[in-house]
């Protein structure tokens, strides 16, 4: 293939977990992919390394104070170097760049896919938290300016493969699978006293410690189903939740004739990385291979929403609409945080989510600047809260 015929891709949080796995399927398909751009928020040292590996036009460090190192490493590379958030915005509307990965962590990634979207870019959606503060904006955006938002998380990503020529068919509802965390079975009693490194131990997947915090607390399952009513335009009602803890099957569809497809691997967040890029194509790996006889029992139960009430929460963030899927991200975000450093318990996340999502205001048709104030009142409450 030629260059010109190559994908080029621009990632956002190339430093993180999902940014560098997905550095891994490029460079194994670097006759498919080219990287356009790199961003990273303060990991310069290995920004810098990626950058000097995968030889992109530009590079943004978020972090200002990073910039100097970053520039004074690549200049002999030839390689453009930016800082700042608002940088991130700007050098995604690149007209090189065929495809932006967004793998920036929480509330960060909305600015720029924004701006992405809003240039025409497809988008490879990591960034959950995205679609959960301003489903309704960024859907419209993708619409209006033909945009495909192609989902990597492994739930969505599931749903869409079984989704692919099922256009003409309704969903009756789609089912989101999810281990249980490290904590699944547990009792409030026993969750009193966990600490962070105690969740941080996902017995399945590896990810970054927001989105294992997340995991362990039900929050991500929570996300990922706002994150489901607007990547396939469904109601609460039609979004299940059940605990599968080997995380074979991935996530399943019913239609309206009672019939299911699943879609089924091992855990490995390479395959929806790599899925997303290449889509429409699927394209050979050398992934671990799945095998029946290694897993001769896949087991389901229901997620105990009272011992873990983030869930529920953010089904009622969705029922209520507006703004209020926006508080809940914005406390979730610095919940997860304080518990992550020590200063709250594990229980004290949903508690503090719950209550910041009761004190601030709901915009019933919030505009992006108000998703940027909602954002923010919402920080500022929940740190006095944790104080």
């Amino acid at each position: 293939m030629s260059q010109k015929e190559k994908r080029h891709i621009a990632i956002l949080g190339s430093t993180g977990s999902i940014g560098t796995q997905a550095l891994e399927v490029i460079e194994a398909n670097s006759d498919l992919f080219q990287v356009e751009v790199l961003t990273a928020n303060s990991n310069a040292q290995l920004l810098i390394q990626q950058a000097i590996a995968f030889q992109p036009n530009a590079v943004v460090i978020a972090d200002d104070s990073k910039y100097a190192e970053v520039k004074d490493a690549l200049f002999d590379h030839g390689i453009k170097t930016y800082a700042g958030s608002d940088a991130l915005s700007q050098v995604v509307q690149m007209d090189e760049i065929d495809m932006v990965l967004t793998a920036l962590v929480g509330f960060s990634g909305l600015q720029p896919t924004v701006a992405a979207l809003q240039a025409g870019k497809h988008i490879a959606l990591a960034n959950k938290e995205t679609l959960v503060v301003a489903g309704e904006l960024i859907t419209q955006l993708a619409y209006d300016n033909r945009a495909l938002l192609l989902p990597v998380d492994s739930e969505h990503s599931a749903i869409f493969q079984c989704l692919v020529g099922e256009q003409h068919n309704p969903i009756e509802k789609i089912i989101l699978t999810c281990s249980g965390g490290p904590f699944r079975g547990k009792t409030t009693t026993d969750l009193v006293n966990v600490t962070s490194a105690q969740a941080l131990k996902h017995p399945n997947w590896d990810m970054g410690a927001k989105i294992t915090i997340d995991s362990a607390s039900l929050m991500n399952k929570g996300l990922e189903v706002i994150e489901a009513k607007w990547l396939f335009g469904l109601k609460a009602d039609q979004i299940e939740v059940i605990v599968h803890p080997q995380s074979i099957i991935h996530s399943i569809v019913q239609f309206e004739d009672g019939s299911m497809k699943a879609q089924m691997g091992l855990p490995d967040m390479k395959l929806p990385i790599q899925y997303a890029l290449g889509f429409p194509k699927r394209i050979k790996s050398n992934f671990p291979r799945f095998k029946f006889f290694d897993y001769p029992m896949l087991t389901f139960e229901a997620p105990d929403t009272e011992t873990f009430r983030n869930l529920e929460l953010a089904y009622q963030a969705l029922s209520t609409g507006g703004s209020s899927p926006c508080s809940l991200n914005a406390a979730n975000e610095i919940t997860n945080r304080a518990f992550l450093e020590g200063k709250i318990g594990f229980l004290q996340m949903a508690e503090l989510n719950e209550q910041c999502m009761s004190d601030i205001a709901l915009i019933e048709q919030p505009s992006l600047e108000d998703y940027f104030d909602v954002d923010r009142e919402t920080r500022i409450l929940a740190n006095e809260l944790i104080k």
